[in-house]
């Protein structure tokens, strides 16, 4: 399956915990080998469900406020700019993946801007018990919270949490004393998550992305 170029908005209203409905996705993609190329998914609270299955995304554009990439899809997302919208707190990934499943997310040479002064948007939160996250040669604003990451107020899980960074650039690139729970990745650590191999890219994705399919998209 494969979209180009579509538009997927939700006009719910953004959640202020009054009014009902507010919560709302713009897309939950639970279809297995799906890729979006170009397409933009506009929301606040949950804008994209990425709830299982192998996805690619490239070159998109997903908007939101709180949690809102979210799911236990095993998903890369290339070249994608993510847009987060102000609030109090602000959470951009809650990766839902335990420990005996495989999945979690890659955020490869992606952007990260925001339309909030605050330094209060974390990168991710513990939906799962053992989430796996990470972001690679992403361009990050002075938006990211420094803790970074959230164990979703379940302190047990910060063992299993697997939280990687890797040569990223930015204001909000600067991993600080406070960022407990991000994992600094080295060469070898870092190199399956920036393959198209990540998601078995040769086996379904269209022959002219298969070309580089078992090397690096660096």
């Amino acid at each position: 399956m494969e979209w180009y170029n579509i538009i997927l908005q939700n006009s719910a209203p953004e959640p202020d915990g009054i009014r009902s409905g507010a919560q709302a996705v713009a897309l939950q993609i639970s279809g297995d080998k799906a890729a979006f190329y170009n397409c933009k998914f506009i929301g606040f609270q949950d804008t994209l469900y990425d709830y299982k299955g192998l996805h690619f995304f490239k070159d998109c554009y997903i908007q939101g406020t709180v949690d809102f990439i979210f799911g236990k899809g095993k998903s890369l997302y290339l070249n994608t700019k993510i847009h987060v919208l102000e609030q109090n707190i602000t959470v951009v990934t809650a990766q839902q993946r335990d420990a005996s499943e495989d999945n979690g997310f890659s955020f490869v040479h992606c952007k990260i801007t925001g339309t909030t002064c605050v330094r209060g948007t974390y990168l991710g939160r513990a939906w799962g018990s053992s989430p796996i996250v990470v972001f690679a040669y992403t361009d990050m604003a002075n938006v990211v919270h420094p803790e970074r990451w959230n164990d979703f107020g379940h302190p047990e899980r910060s063992n299993n949490m697997f939280y990687g960074e890797f040569q990223n650039s930015g204001q909000g690139s600067n991993i600080s004393g406070q960022a407990r729970y991000t994992k600094k990745l080295s060469d070898a650590e870092a190199k399956s998550f920036l393959s198209l191999g990540y998601i078995q890219g040769s086996k379904w994705l269209l022959p002219h992305l298969n070309t580089r399919s078992r090397h690096s998209i660096v």
